[in-house]
């Protein structure tokens, strides 16, 4: 059964402590940060400091999950389609949700 955050989040255990996951908040908000100054910048999502951040969300998420090239960029589009992904990433600024998706695409493709 699926819920609003995905098919197979009823899966993930939150076994962290509270310390732990004050440390992921913090790294994830840094690495959204370097999305947000890219975006401000106006960067291309190909640009190398763009990548970067990239490359730096994708070893955060391999903490929980080692995503293929095919799952990475399916999770890169709950940033772009109607998701409470989305949502996050608009709330921080108006375009960032597409931005991210489209950076992720160009990274997993050289990468993965």
């Amino acid at each position: 059964m699926s819920n609003q955050f995905g098919m197979y989040s009823e899966q993930y255990s939150n076994d962290y402590s509270k310390e732990q996951n004050e440390q992921f908040t913090a790294a994830f908000d840094a690495i959204t940060q370097q999305f947000v100054a890219g975006l401000n910048e106006g960067l291309p999502a190909s640009a190398e400091a763009v990548q970067e951040a990239v490359r730096q969300h994708y070893e955060f998420t391999t903490q929980f999950w080692k995503p293929t090239r095919e799952a990475y960029k399916n999770l890169a589009l709950s940033y772009l389609m109607p998701s409470p992904y989305r949502d996050s990433y608009e709330g921080i600024a108006e375009g960032l949700g597409k931005y991210h998706y489209d950076a992720i695409v160009i990274w997993a493709d050289n990468n993965l």
